[in-house]
């Protein structure tokens, strides 16, 4: 990767100051949490409030003191923010302290760096790495001079500093269009996807709020899952097979955190894409966290900024098993379908109403009826069966089929648009049924 990692854990200075406005407030737990992801090792918490940061060096010249002190005494090699620092500043406190600073996007750049495994994954996350880098770039070159030119090569030339964004430039030039064909290959499968209308079912979350145990647990798959932040970076998509729907796909995407850093989001829009054209989210949602409304409300924010903020969703409330006297259970809204489901990931308890209430929103477009068919209606039934919708067929004495078909009501158009039968005459409460259409 971009950024090569020590084999053991480097000891950690975090910091942590609460600001006057609510809205630039991070957690300090979250932040211990990301820097354990990370593999630092902590070793002191440095806290304090301001109601306005330092421009030059965030905290106040008391604040630095103290730090420094935190540093020797430690002898910590690492200092992290709980805060985005500019460039400007990363490099003052870094010269007062004399060791590495690194903000909370660093912090989570470098966990996403660890935590990528495929071709694309490692893309997304090298180009907001560089896309980073590129405003701090003077911090290590200051000290360098213009580049010596050889025999028939000297003059000016150009300084290591703009050597190092001219190639920057040209990475990220390069990584944006190798990114461009895996979205175009993407694109493909999710059209593929649709002409076949298999429905797409969603994993979204807070950062570990248990999606990918929940995956693994109902698909039977192996994907990485701990109890660490951003555990899953790429998407994983597998088959699942649902009573009354037949055949989705169910995909596991990586985590949003709060304030999640800007670049993040557009370099792993193409990944959550398969969040955008879902059929169905389901927001998996830590029921035992304490900030358990603001990870909530910090979803629908990721979910509105990606423009997933109108897809069908279903809330599942995850680790009831840690809960006193908590109890499977589906909750539904004021027309009886399902908006709520509790459970437990770890222990799979409550996963099969989690089936039920996926089953019962996705089946509300399903057609399940009993057909039917004159011995002249073959073609009708050859057309049933190529969609792979019959579920059971029988023949009277008169030589009538009965046919048990099950399919999406956009592929029961379809097939009666192809078959020249007018669909509006069949569908729908207020219309009269053929006589081959019984219920």
């Amino acid at each position: 990767m971009f950024f090569e990692r020590p084999e053991s854990g480097e000891r950690a200075i975090l910091v942590h100051i609460d600001m006057a406005d609510e809205a630039d407030r991070e957690s300090p737990k979250e932040l211990e949490e990301l820097a354990l992801s990370a593999g630092a090792d902590p070793v002191a918490y440095l806290t304090g409030s301001r109601s306005l940061p330092n421009p030059k060096t965030f905290i106040g010249s008391g604040k630095i003191d103290e730090l420094r002190d935190l540093v020797q005494f430690h002898e910590a090699e690492l200092v992290i923010f709980n805060h985005a620092l500019s460039p400007g500043q990363e490099r003052n406190i870094e010269h007062a302290l004399k060791c590495r600073v690194l903000d909370r996007t660093g912090l989570i750049l470098d966990i996403f760096a660890q935590r990528a495994r495929t071709h694309e994954g490692k893309l997304q996350v090298e180009l907001a790495q560089l896309e980073h880098m590129s405003t701090r770039l003077i911090r290590g070159w200051t000290h360098l001079e213009r580049q010596k030119g050889g025999i028939g090569l000297r003059g000016p030339g150009e300084t290591q500093l703009e050597t190092d964004r001219r190639l920057l430039r040209a990475r990220i030039k390069s990584i944006l269009k190798r990114l461009e064909k895996v979205r175009k290959q993407r694109e493909q499968g999710r059209r593929a996807r649709s002409r076949s209308e298999v429905p797409t079912v969603s994993l979204v979350g807070y950062t570990n709020a248990g999606k990918s145990t929940l995956f693994n647990n109902i698909t039977e798959a192996e994907v990485y899952a701990a109890d660490q932040l951003f555990a899953t970076l790429d998407p994983t998509l597998r088959r699942v097979d649902l009573d009354d729907v037949g055949p989705a796909i169910l995909a596991d995407t990586v985590g949003f955190i709060r304030h999640l850093p800007h670049k993040l989001v557009e370099a792993f829009r193409a990944t959550l894409q398969e969040t955008t054209e879902a059929t169905l989210l389901l927001h998996v949602i830590d029921a035992y966290d304490e900030d358990r409304q603001g990870h909530i409300d910090e979803v629908h924010s990721v979910l509105k900024e990606i423009g997933a903020d109108d897809v069908l969703t279903l809330e599942v409330y995850n680790k009831i098993d840690l809960m006193d006297h908590a109890e499977p259970r589906i909750d539904r809204n004021d027309e009886g379908k399902p908006e709520r489901v509790w459970l437990s990931a770890v222990s799979g308890v409550g996963t099969d109403l989690l089936f039920q209430a996926i089953s019962e929103l996705l089946a509300d477009d399903m057609f399940h009826e009993e057909l039917s068919l004159r011995p002249d209606e073959g073609g009708l039934r050859a057309q049933f069966y190529a969609q792979g919708a019959v579920l059971n067929e029988s023949v009277d004495e008169q030589g009538r089929i009965s046919l048990e078909v099950r399919l999406q009501k956009k592929d029961l158009l379809q097939l009666l648009s192809r078959m020249n039968i007018a669909p509006e005459r069949y569908l729908g409460a207020d219309v009269n049924k053929p006589e081959w259409l019984h219920s």
